[in-house]
């Protein structure tokens, strides 16, 4: 058991955080160096990072050279990237080896991808000839592919030995590869041709030949897979890591579960991002810690393209003028309508972005599901257009209003429901990321679509 490991419930275990972070900043600001190293012994490595992270930049530094060393490498890894990045800038030419040297080979790319060009060609040539090895085969993919978030450091057996053979390879190497569940079979020239439990090898006869034993129903990567692809393998599976091969299924690599996990959360807040109509934030960027200049930077960019489109709904008011002017009463609905639009409009789009997300819709055709959407709007529309027709009837007296609006609301909820199920399919076949087919996107549509709708029933229905 991990003596670092402390036994809280997550309540508490949130309370401690807090306690940690602020008192390691006491003790730091104090310069009681002694405390905080005690303070820090009992804590769990990631919560020391957290708590690093938090501390001002220049203190950082102090806090993690209060480590030993296997403490000081254990933390580094749970840190993010720009404290990373920060620390090792800082670093003493012997603490950056250390720690880079230590890093698994996926993580150490990751990090150097952010460093200076310069500071990069240092640490690399530092670096011992098997991690350099490693570098360089990472870093010849392309980014976000399965071969630049793969690991090559994983055990793997020949078909052709036996158990004995396999549990002794297995048992050299612990100590320097993690050991996962799965165990890896290859040919001699290394094609991947099975995978091995832990399990299965445990209780296999000692003499039994590995292929006998293996499984060959395979899943596995390209190295140039797209990395939420792999995500999705891995969750669909229900796998612990999963092998990664070249065209000709030579085993390379492997991409394990925690790496998915990071690839999952970073591409459902790109996706929440896009879905606000804000720039997505780069990797392992903290939105909150970013300055004034970068905040508004992010977001302005889709706020001044949804105030250029929805100019065009006061054009389209401008052209109906002489309506509004025969029936005033005409513009206190006109809000009621295009959000009730833009809410339906909404649902509809979150729904199909949702289902191309996640593959639900992967071998459903577009067309029954946007009719089915667009009958669902028509329904929503008739419920709302009964109430509020009654409504108006009842506060202001006029029928002939309220069936305006009524018809209105059918149709708009009818247009708003079928624009945010069609448009999201469309930019997912043209080859665009269907997040961009957000709610502010579709309820400006839908605003301009509902204008020119609403101000047209009106002129039919009350013969202007």
């Amino acid at each position: 058991m991990n003596d670092r490991v402390l036994d809280f419930s997550q309540g508490s275990r949130s309370n401690l955080r807090d306690v940690i972070n602020k008192q390691l900043l006491i003790f730091l600001e104090a310069k009681n160096y002694e405390a905080a190293k005690t303070l820090l012994i009992p804590v769990a490595s990631v919560d020391i990072a957290e708590a690093i992270a938090d501390l001002p930049k220049t203190m950082q530094i102090i806090a993690f050279r209060l480590l030993n060393k296997q403490e000081a490498i254990e933390v580094y890894k749970y840190l993010d990237k720009a404290t990373q990045q920060s620390l090792i800038e800082d670093f003493k030419d012997t603490e950056a080896v250390e720690i880079i040297n230590n890093m698994s080979p996926d993580e150490r790319v990751k990090l150097l991808d952010k460093l200076p060009p310069q500071l990069v060609r240092k640490l690399v040539a530092q670096l011992t000839p098997q991690e350099r090895e490693f570098n360089a085969l990472l870093l010849g993919y392309d980014a976000n592919t399965a071969g630049r978030i793969m690991t090559p450091e994983y055990i793997y057996v020949k078909e052709n030995i036996t158990v004995t053979e396999a549990q002794t390879k297995i048992r050299n190497l612990a100590n320097e590869i993690e050991v996962a569940y799965y165990i890896y079979v290859t040919d001699d020239n290394k094609r991947l041709k099975g995978t091995l439990s832990l399990k299965d090898l445990i209780i296999a006869n000692p003499e039994t030949i590995i292929s006998e034993i293996m499984t060959i129903n395979i899943i596995y990567a390209y190295t140039n897979t797209d990395q939420e692809e792999v995500a999705k393998l891995i969750q669909r599976y229900d796998l612990i890591a999963l092998p990664i091969v070249d065209q000709d299924e030579n085993l390379l690599g492997v991409v394990t579960v925690d790496d998915v996990i990071d690839i999952l959360e970073a591409e459902a807040t790109e996706d929440i991002y896009k879905m606000g109509a804000i720039e997505a934030a780069e990797e392992d960027e903290n939105y909150f810690k970013l300055g004034f200049y970068k905040v508004t930077k992010k977001r302005i960019p889709w706020l001044l393209i949804l105030l250029v489109t929805n100019s065009v709904t006061v054009f389209l008011m401008s052209n109906f003028e002489e309506v509004l002017e025969e029936v005033v009463t005409l513009a206190f609905f006109t809000p009621l309508l295009i959000d009730a639009g833009g809410n339906v409009g909404a649902q509809s789009s979150t729904v199909i972005i949702r289902g191309l997300s996640t593959d639900e819709l992967r071998d459903k055709q577009p067309f029954p599901i946007i009719i089915k959407e667009l009958i669902t709007g028509g329904l929503l529309g008739i419920i709302l257009a009964i109430f509020v027709i009654v409504l108006i009837f009842l506060l202001l007296g006029k029928l002939e209003i309220g069936l305006t609006v009524g018809f209105s609301l059918i149709a708009i909820t009818i247009i708003a429901a079928t624009t945010g199920a069609a448009l999201p399919f469309l930019f997912n076949k043209m080859g665009f990321d269907p997040a961009l087919m957000s709610a502010p996107f579709i309820t400006t549509v839908v605003d301009i679509l509902g204008i020119f709708v609403y101000f047209s029933i009106a002129k039919l229905i009350l013969n202007i």
